[in-house]
């Protein structure tokens, strides 16, 4: 399948998505009727943070991923300047609360241009995704980026067929573990990933992987991934020879390049696992079943469907675009098509609580939400379109 036919399919998922009604939404324990909306939403204290202008001229800030390791925060995202021109940027903390901006040194034409979208870190370093798009397509020319030791993000040099080329669909999400660095992403053969070590100075495909690439089964599509005690655990979704439903799709590995899939049991509904994150080291995932977001979580005798909350509207493409734990507890922000919403777990998934936002955000291009969570603590990341920021809150809220 070459790489035009992969995006019109990804392409028909999203219309239909938008032009079909689904059933009605599954509850927690898998009987039919009202979501978690049905409970009153929670009521955070958001209290705003200051985020630094970078280094260089004025422009728009952009906001796009956060993350937290070893008493170390990061936000990453860019500037947008009133010309059109972006350039990558990033912020740290070692509290949460004081944000500095890290240095960048971008390498290439499209680095300097580059909007950071992934940020993953482990032992309180920060490795980044970051793309611009640009040539004579007009695709996302990615590039990874790397902490030095004096705190300074480098862009990673890398051949141009690592991530683009013929072969290329996209680049999706960068993860941190004990192994280092995973990145998960999609090519014309099917899921792939892209492995590093430690550093992060060097990440090598790994495209037509059995079980991770398409075959006669079906067509494969990996959304992210989270580092696990024997390795790595993806997930996403493959679409059944003679179908046009995906179901969902999780992926065990020990290293990043050999993989072992698992299908989870699907119907008639379209299901897929967009984000997925570790609860008391249990993996649970979110992403779309049906006309509602869906959880799915590993227990002992294989992966369960869980709750289900929220809803889409009657446009645009719903999507999964944060999913993080702390403690016993889960945090996803997600888009319905029309706008952005924050829901809370305190069961591994089992039911979803809204919690109100502290600055609207409708869906859209170049617009993003995404959380972090440490402790008692959680940061909020809102990018509306024409205006960004960063706020923390303690507890679930009331």
């Amino acid at each position: 399948m070459s790489v035009r036919q992969v995006v019109a399919v990804f392409g028909l998922f999203a219309l239909l998505l938008a032009g079909c009604d689904g059933p009605a939404p599954p509850t927690g324990d898998g009987s039919s009727g009202p979501t978690s909306a049905a409970a009153p939403p929670l009521r955070p204290g958001w209290q705003a943070l200051t985020l630094p202008a970078p280094p260089g001229d004025a422009g728009r800030l952009l906001v796009r991923d956060l993350a937290a390791c070893s008493g170390r925060w990061f936000l990453v995202g860019g500037v947008a300047d009133t010309g059109g021109g972006t350039r990558p940027a990033a912020w740290t903390s070692v509290d949460g609360t004081t944000w500095t901006s890290l240095p960048m040194r971008a390498d290439s034409f499209y680095g300097r241009q580059n909007v950071l979208s992934s940020v993953a870190c482990r032992d309180g370093t920060a490795a980044v995704i970051g793309a611009k798009v640009g040539g004579a397509h007009g695709n996302p020319r990615i590039s990874t980026w790397r902490q030095r030791a004096d705190g300074a993000l480098v862009e990673v040099q890398a051949p141009f067929e690592t991530y683009g080329g013929p072969k290329a669909v996209n680049v999706s999400r960068l993860a941190a573990g004990p192994p280092g660095w995973l990145i998960v992403g999609n090519r014309s053969a099917g899921a792939a990933s892209w492995v590093s070590a430690p550093d992060a100075a060097e990440f090598a495909l790994v495209e037509g992987a059995p079980e991770l690439a398409s075959d006669a089964v079906g067509v494969t599509w990996a959304f992210d991934a989270v580092a696990v005690p024997a390795g790595w655990l993806a997930v996403g979704g493959l679409l059944p020879a003679g179908r046009i439903d995906r179901d969902p799709a999780v992926w065990s590995s020990p290293d990043g390049r050999s993989w072992r899939r698992t299908v989870l049991p699907g119907g008639s509904e379209y299901e897929e696992l967009q984000r997925v994150a570790l609860v008391g080291g249990v993996p649970v995932a979110v992403g779309l079943r049906g006309a509602t977001f869906g959880t799915w979580r590993q227990e002992a005798g294989g992966w369960v469907a869980a709750g289900a909350f929220g809803r889409r509207s009657s446009s645009g493409v719903p999507v999964v675009a944060s999913l993080v734990a702390a403690g016993d507890r889960l945090f996803a922000a997600v888009a319905d098509g029309t706008r952005y919403s924050v829901w809370v777990s305190a069961d591994r998934g089992g039911s979803w609580r809204q919690a109100a936002m502290p600055l609207e955000a409708g869906a859209g291009a170049d617009r993003d939400v995404a959380l972090v969570a440490v402790g008692d603590r959680w940061w909020l990341a809102v990018d509306d379109g024409s205006r960004a920021g960063l706020w923390s809150a303690s507890g679930p809220g009331a």
